[in-house]
């Protein structure tokens, strides 16, 4: 699947990178995640469970991140094994730029799965993936508020979805980046 988006952020620039940055806000925010762990310089080991129509499964894999342009952009490459229920694969391209409301983050993905997930049919997929991206966005702007309390002020829209996505019968990104590495190119920033 590929897909791109967009999302308005209301702390500034800087801020936001921090947020996207901090493994203990990642693995609050990122729905079923039980471990975010830096293993080494910009590679970090997930564990995510999650439950997509009658598919639960335990996930584990790796997030790295390369091309890091801080506090602008970077991207992310990302795996996750889930036994029977299959694997994913995939990258993504996330940039912060200047807005009046804060900052704003824009991403593209691409994924790739195999096994029981391959399976369902993408209606299934698509509607999980939205849900799962809601929730991941509403636990990170709920985290932002509380770190930086100053931009209480403003209140972070959690109305916002993928500009768009074109199908090819994988899961979307938001799937792997909110459940395996957060929203990854969700919370994928400029470091």
């Amino acid at each position: 699947m590929d897909m791109q988006g967009q999302r308005v952020l209301h702390v500034a620039q800087a801020q936001a990178w921090d947020a996207l940055n901090d493994p203990a806000i990642l693995k609050s925010c990122i729905p079923g995640c039980d471990k975010f762990e830096l293993t080494e310089a910009n590679v970090y080991n997930v564990g995510v469970a999650i439950k997509i129509g009658p598919v639960s499964a335990k996930f584990t894999g790796k997030v790295t991140l390369t091309d890091i342009e801080a506090p602008n952009s970077y991207a992310l490459n990302f795996e996750a094994q889930g036994g029977v229920a299959g694997f994913g694969k995939g990258e993504s391209k996330v940039s912060l730029h200047p807005h009046a409301d804060g900052c704003e983050l824009q991403y593209t993905v691409h994924s790739t799965v195999g096994g029981k997930l391959a399976q369902l049919g993408q209606r299934l997929i698509d509607g999980a993936a939205k849900s799962l991206a809601e929730d991941f966005f509403k636990r990170f702007d709920d985290a932002l508020q509380a770190k930086f309390p100053q931009a209480q002020g403003t209140t972070a829209s959690t109305g916002d979805v993928p500009e768009s996505a074109t199908s090819s019968g994988t899961v979307p990104m938001w799937v792997w980046l909110a459940l395996l590495v957060g929203a990854g190119a969700v919370w994928s920033m400029v470091r």
